[in-house]
């Protein structure tokens, strides 16, 4: 699973990230050059329904998860799906962003692969046994409350951690195909097994139902895998060294993602975990448009550099930006139709309090998609320009959520914070790009130069 599923304000995509789109891959000897191309396209299909299936499987789980709870009891599986996002990205840019740079020959980026997944799986289970530890000692001191979702979190993270990264792994190897298949067994497992699920289900059984579904496609992954690490030696070294590329890849998610969403874990522990719930499930209802957003973070670089000049590339990501702002609007407006019937089907009873947050995170959502075009556009034009942008608006938007809620007392209120957050680093990122765009040909190849490097494996 990705992130893609999660709450207001995850789903701004670190556009400084390279994904495996970006990684430039060498010509194949004997292969003609229509086969090359026919193959990318296939590669590149492959990617953007792994993206789907990714993506669909968080509205799944976060929307049977809303049917078959409690509007507390969703608040708690809230609380706790939401640390376990915070924990996927960090290994994602951690670990996951920095396989898919990997060059080499078939035992480099095997070995590469191999150490990727070891990483995860010890990172992980140190982690499990933490959240674990903090669950029991939260579910001894009252008999109510997440401790026992953090618990059971702790006990299955490194199933669920293990088999995201494998998507990576085979990215690396280009093998987009091998992590459709087992990314859509793990949809297909996940959903019938949550649906059997009765009403009204503890928090904790939900999470170790979903964590234990992913066990067929973590075989599965493990097995598809093992024929292009056999032989290959793991080396967990690179991930302790100063220099790892990771850190870097963290920091951006932790300011530009992780904050917003740590912000509101904050909010359901202190002071409303109705909010919580009430947040995650408006989100929830916009995940297509996640979906969108990641496959431009994904696909647009390498479109957009096709483009003679900055002008060309920065009106081509504008309109391309307008476009997902109406349909972030369409959508918005779609959603606010529906009827109260539907809405419950969706959401059980979290529909109450989520349908009132649907206008500002409609409206969120808008200024998102003009805010996603703006920094891919500075990720073609000037890489490092993104940081900057991320770190300040990213906290801005956290200290307007949280002065929202305190203004209004409401979620409401956090929502329209995040929505004013998010229209500001639009506006800050497409100001920046005219800059960009306008600035002489001898600074452009200054910041071209200053791009970060890409490790030889």
């Amino acid at each position: 699973m990705t992130v893609p599923g999660g709450p207001p304000g995850a789903s701004d995509p670190a556009p400084d990230q390279p994904t495996a789109a970006d990684r430039p891959t060498a010509p194949e000897p004997g292969v003609p050059a229509a086969g090359r191309g026919s193959r990318r396209s296939t590669a590149a299909v492959a990617s953007v329904l792994d993206q789907a299936a990714s993506s669909l499987t968080n509205i799944a789980v976060l929307v049977i998860a809303a049917r078959v709870s409690t509007a507390h009891g969703f608040a708690a599986f809230s609380m706790v799906y939401l640390t376990f996002t915070v924990l996927l990205g960090l290994n994602t840019a951690y670990a996951g962003q920095v396989v898919v740079l990997t060059r080499g020959d078939t035992a480099t980026t095997g070995a590469a692969c191999r150490s990727a997944v070891a990483f995860t799986g010890l990172a992980a289970t140190a982690c499990g046994v933490l959240l674990a530890v903090a669950g029991t000692v939260t579910a001894a001191v009252g008999s109510t409350g997440p401790g026992g979702a953090f618990l059971a979190l702790g006990i299955v993270l490194p199933l669920v951690l293990v088999q995201d990264v494998l998507r990576y792994a085979f990215s690396t190897l280009r093998r987009p195909g091998l992590a459709l298949v087992t990314d859509t067994l793990r949809l297909l497992c996940v959903v019938p097994a949550l649906l059997l699920q009765p009403q009204h289900t503890a928090p904790g059984l939900l999470v170790a139902v979903w964590g234990l579904s992913a066990v067929p496609a973590l075989l599965l992954g493990l097995r598809l895998l093992w024929p292009h690490v056999r032989g290959t030696r793991t080396d967990l070294r690179p991930y302790a060294r100063r220099g790892h590329l990771g850190r870097r890849f963290a920091v951006e998610f932790a300011v530009g993602n992780a904050s917003s969403q740590l912000a509101v874990l904050g909010l359901g522990l202190f002071a409303a975990p109705l909010a919580v719930g009430a947040l995650r499930g408006a989100s929830t209802l916009f995940g297509p448009l996640n979906v969108l957003f990641n496959s431009v973070n994904a696909f647009g670089p390498p479109l957009l550099n096709r483009f003679d000049g900055r002008r060309a590339t920065a009106r081509a990501a504008a309109f391309l930006g307008l476009v997902l702002c109406a349909v972030g609007l369409g959508w918005g407006l779609v959603l606010h139709a529906l009827p109260d019937g539907v809405g419950r089907q969706l959401l059980g009873e979290t529909w109450q309090s989520a349908a009132s947050l649907l206008p500002a995170t409609g409206a969120q959502y808008a200024v998102m998609g003009l805010g996603t075009c703006a920094l891919v556009t500075l990720r073609v034009l000037s890489p490092r320009s993104t940081l900057s942008v991320q770190v300040v608006f990213s906290l801005l938007s956290v200290v307007l959520m949280l002065g929202g809620y305190l203004l209004t007392g409401s979620a409401l209120g956090a929502a329209w914070g995040l929505a004013a957050g998010s229209a500001l680093k639009a506006v800050a990122a497409w100001i920046r790009a005219a800059r960009v765009v306008r600035a002489p040909v001898a600074e452009e190849r200054s910041a071209a130069a200053d791009a970060p490097a890409v490790p030889a494996g």
